[in-house]
């Protein structure tokens, strides 16, 4: 798999479970899971905070 199909994936989970317990805390433990590094944890918080508000927005 490539890294951006990992990354994509990695994505659509952390946006579902964000979906379901919208707490930055858990979101960056369950990257963390993931064995990512810190600042690789906090980038995907972004993007699902953004992902996130642009599905409520709609």
């Amino acid at each position: 798999m490539k890294n951006d199909e990992k990354r994509s994936h990695r994505l659509n989970y952390l946006l579902k479970h964000y979906m379901a317990n919208p707490r930055e805390r858990d979101l960056y433990w369950r990257a963390k899971q993931m064995g990512v590094t810190d600042s690789t944890a906090k980038d995907y918080i972004r993007t699902v905070i953004i992902q996130a508000q642009k599905t409520y927005s709609k």
